[in-house]
């Protein structure tokens, strides 16, 4: 079926459709062998709230991207090769109905469907996209995922020292490397995670100490040859005074180990005020 479709000009005019409703902004989708197998609307849950966001299955590809004016005008599109992509579905909660994640190397988020039918008709066809795809690419599934954001709204003080208590002047971070939410004083270090940026990202202080002590011993132990000059420990991990913005779609301590990871937070089936009650 996607084999007889690729050569189609209704295949054609769908793609063109939908690189005419991004405009400039998008990249162009339109490739040799490429189908366009599905569209629909789901609510992703973004870092402030949950936002509706137009979605398109492709063979080998999931786009998504905020809605202007649906059917007429989207943006912010995002494209997510299907061989890097794996899918966890999520406990159904009173607050929260079907929920599914989309793991990636690079970014992992909940999204949520209209009701139970439309989740899995979406997890079945990505799934079976995926696997055609590895089948294709002769590559193995992923194993290594972008830890999910932890929203802003789950909690009122900081994640990781406990202490300090989000407000207005108060404002949220989040740590790259596990998701939580964290004030500025327990996220003013920054770490190369070379899988989701070339630059140097903000991380907490617990991922930190973790991400930094290979380095460290490694350089201990260099230190600790004879002839050889002592070096920094934290040499190649940048420190910040904190002041970066975190960065958006839409713009687009001392209490270590006590919170859920974020992806126990979201396959737990809690509710937000449960970890902090």
């Amino acid at each position: 079926m996607v084999d007889y479709l690729a050569n189609t000009e209704i295949n054609s005019q769908r793609i063109a459709a939908v690189e005419s409703c991004f405009g400039a902004s998008g990249q162009p989708l339109a490739l040799p062998g490429r189908v366009l197998l599905g569209e629909g609307m789901l609510t992703k849950e973004c870092r402030k709230k949950a936002k509706p966001r137009i979605f398109f299955l492709f063979n080998d590809i999931l786009v998504y991207g905020s809605i202007v004016l649906h059917k007429r005008k989207y943006r912010s599109q995002h494209i997510i090769p299907l061989e890097e992509v794996t899918l966890e579905p999520l406990p159904e909660t009173a607050q929260a109905k079907n929920r599914w994640m989309i793991r990636t190397a690079k970014k992992s988020f909940v999204v949520s469907a209209a009701s139970s039918t439309e989740r899995q008709e979406w997890i079945s066809h990505i799934e079976e996209c995926v696997r055609r795809q590895l089948l294709a690419t002769g590559r193995q599934p992923s194993t290594e995922h972008a830890a999910p954001w932890i929203p802003d709204k789950a909690t009122d003080i900081c994640m990781r020292c406990t202490q300090t208590r989000f407000s207005a002047l108060t404002r949220r971070h989040h740590c790259r490397k596990c998701g939580f939410v964290v004030c500025a004083e327990c996220s003013r270090e920054r770490f190369l995670l070379p899988r989701l940026s070339p630059k140097p990202l903000r991380v907490c202080s617990l991922c930190y100490r973790q991400l930094a002590a290979p380095k460290r011993e490694a350089e201990e132990l260099h230190a600790g040859a004879p002839g050889q000059p002592a070096h920094s420990a934290g040499a190649g991990c940048e420190a910040s005074s904190g002041d970066e913005e975190d960065s958006d779609e839409d713009k687009e301590g001392n209490g270590d180990g006590d919170w859920p990871s974020s992806v126990e937070f979201y396959a737990s089936g809690a509710s937000w005020s449960a970890f902090h009650s």
